[in-house]
């Protein structure tokens, strides 16, 4: 995939991290079967954050899927062991029922298997202004970036499989 972009070195690195396929993505049906309708928020938890996680402005409490409480675990771990931390200027949440942006589907926010972040520097289809360090922190922990997509969407990170 293509990326122009003024800023060479936010990209640095983004081929060794583009293996998502959209074929492959966690999909609102996967959500639906596994979790049933949104509004039941079904396998959903006030995580308590581990104190030695809240650096910066990781959250103290998330309300997630539980699915999530392992993977964002290791992406925060991974986030603050690289000193990527230092990128993660605002958390835009994670659960929200509610379509995806400009679709019919339920967004998998509606579920609480996706999160935002750095919304305001990572405007959907615009080109994201997150490091290769700081996506890797979160694909490595299992999950997939909108930054790779066709229609980008660079502060979003959901569950590569639920």
């Amino acid at each position: 995939m293509a990326h122009y972009c003024h800023r060479p070195d936010l990209l640095a690195g983004l081929e060794d991290i583009q293996k998502n396929n959209y074929q492959n993505m966690t999909t609102p049906a996967q959500c639906l079967k596994k979790y049933g309708a949104p509004e039941k928020e079904a396998n959903m938890v006030l995580w308590d954050v581990p104190f030695e996680l809240e650096i910066g402005v990781i959250p103290k409490k998330i309300y997630c899927n539980k699915d999530m409480v392992k993977p964002l675990t290791e992406a925060f771990m991974n986030l603050i062991a690289t000193g990527h931390v230092n990128e993660l200027k605002t958390w835009d949440g994670c659960f929200n029922i509610r379509k995806q942006r400009g679709a019919n589907s339920q967004s998998l926010h509606s579920w609480g298997v996706a999160i935002d972040v750095n919304a305001a520097w990572n405007g959907l289809n615009k080109v994201p202004q997150l490091s290769a360090g700081f996506v890797k922190c979160f694909t490595d922990a299992g999950f997939d970036w909108g930054g790779n997509w066709k229609r980008l969407d660079g502060m979003h990170f959901q569950l590569s499989e639920i």
